[in-house]
Formats: C-alpha cells, structure tokens, sequence
C-alpha cells in the first residue's frame, strides 16, 4: 500500500514528515513524499495580515487532501486553523515536543534589545515584560531567520524550540523561555497528522493521547475566543491545568487565567478583554 505524505517543503518540514512515515511504515506500507508550496512560503515578506489569516501554511496543504492527491497532511499543529476544516479530521498527534519559546542569539532579555519575530503574540509578551525592547519583523524559515539576525546585527530573535530541536540546532537556543514569561501558542510542539474524514485508521496507531489531551483544550481555547493569526492570543496545557492569554499587539495590557473548562476560560477572557 502506498501512502502519499503532503508537507511544505522548507528542511524542517520535511523533517517533520519524516518523523510521521517513520510511525507509518510496516505492515506493508510504503510511503512517498509530495511538498506542496503554501501561500505562506510563497510570500516570505509581507507581514501575514496581507496574505492571509491563520492557515496560510495549511491552505494548499488540505486542499490536496480533499482532492486526493495525498492521503496524510503533516502540519505543525500549531499552524493550523483553530477549528477543523470540513471534510478532514486530525487522525493523529505525534507526541509533543519541548512547547516553549527560544531566544537565540543571547542568554536572558534585556532592556533595549532588538529582537526579530513576526509573531504578535511573541511581541506582545515582549513589550510586556520589557517595554524598552525594540521588536523588528522577520520572516522566513529557521535557517533564513538565523542567517538574518547575524545579517541585521540584532541582539536575537525568538524561534519555537522543536523547529531548531528537530533541525539539530538546540545548540542556537541561549534561553528557553518560561510559559510564564512567553506563553506558548496553542499546540505548539505537536505534529498533526490530517486525514479525510472518515479515514482516520490509516494513522490511529500514531496518535499519542497524552498530547491530544493536552492540545485539544489549547486550539479549542483559542477558537473560541476566536483569534486569528495575527491575535495575541495564547494558549497551553502543562499536564495539570489550561492556561490561556489575550493581550493587546504593543504589550500594554496581557490577560492571564488558568482553569479546566477552555470554553469557560475563553468566555472569561473575551470578557476582560471587551472591558480594557
């Protein structure tokens, strides 16, 4: 049987969907690989507003699936659409790894640092924490990023661990960041392997449930309080409780709370949030 992998292209993606046909192959499957180009690394620029909402790394990729050119989709979770796109399901989660943000090119934050992210979920924690910092937009895959902070002489940027993990490149990190200082995005570390629905055996044997109990909470956090991509917003699972944020973009103002139920947690920080 041949099963037909989809992924982006850049090296850790297909890093990633190598670590997925690893937990697939046996039982007399065979696996090909098909890189698809996303909107997202066409456009490797523009800030993501301009291109597009949350998914623009997905999009093409689930396209595929429901067209049946692949049969397995590997996304970053974290990438992902907060609710499931129609026709597909997550069949599997591989199991997580470290969630926490990087900082690369130093060893703790400082006041007036110039630090690279595109993410505002990443800027709006900075700022909070430190409002001296100096946050520069960059895009671009992990090896492009490193190469554009030596180039642009910046103090760091901020990556997520696993990429540079998987990549071999732990050693880049000067500091992994506390969820209390820099709450991870929702689901962040997880792989997702995407199927039709309906054809969710085909990876069932991969899914690692401790990681799907711990997403799960996470994305449905964040589409309930119905945050886009470019939404500071926040959400993770650390075993024991949910924690979840929503913050303005320049950091003047971050909502905390922690709680069980993601659908009370989220009502409570849409909430607060409605009244700063």
């Amino acid at each position: 049987m041949l099963v037909r992998i989809g992924s982006r292209g850049s090296r850790l993606a297909l890093t990633q969907a190598e670590q997925a046909a690893e937990l697939l192959r046996g039982s007399g499957i065979e696996i090909a690989f098909v890189p698809i180009t996303t909107a997202g690394d066409r456009d490797r620029t523009s800030p993501f507003g301009q291109i597009g909402e949350r998914g623009v790394f997905v999009k093409e990729i689930e396209e595929a699936l429901l067209a049946g050119r692949i049969d397995v989709a590997v996304h970053s979770a974290k990438d992902m659409t907060s609710d499931d796109t129609e026709g597909l399901a997550i069949g599997a989660y591989l199991e997580r790894d470290d969630p926490r943000d990087a900082l690369v090119g130093a060893g703790e934050l400082r006041p007036g640092m110039r630090i690279g992210t595109a993410s505002v979920r990443r800027r709006a924690q900075l700022l909070a924490a430190e409002p001296t910092i100096s946050v520069e937009p960059m895009r671009g895959n992990v090896e492009t990023r490193l190469r554009k902070m030596r180039e642009r002489a910046l103090d760091a940027i901020i990556l997520a661990s696993c990429g540079l993990d998987r990549l071999g490149l732990a050693g880049e990190i000067g500091l992994r960041l506390d969820p209390e200082l820099m709450l991870p995005e929702a689901a962040q570390g997880a792989l997702a392997l995407q199927v039709r629905a309906g054809e969710e055996e085909l990876v069932a044997h991969a899914d690692h449930a401790e990681t799907r109990r711990r997403v799960e909470p996470e994305r449905a956090c964040v589409a309930l309080i119905g945050a886009g991509c470019l939404a500071p917003v926040a959400a993770h699972h650390d075993g024991t409780t949910l924690h979840a944020l929503i913050a303005d973009e320049d950091g003047a103002w971050v909502v905390r709370r922690s709680g069980d139920d993601p659908v009370a947690l989220a009502e409570e920080l849409a909430g607060l949030a409605a009244r700063v």
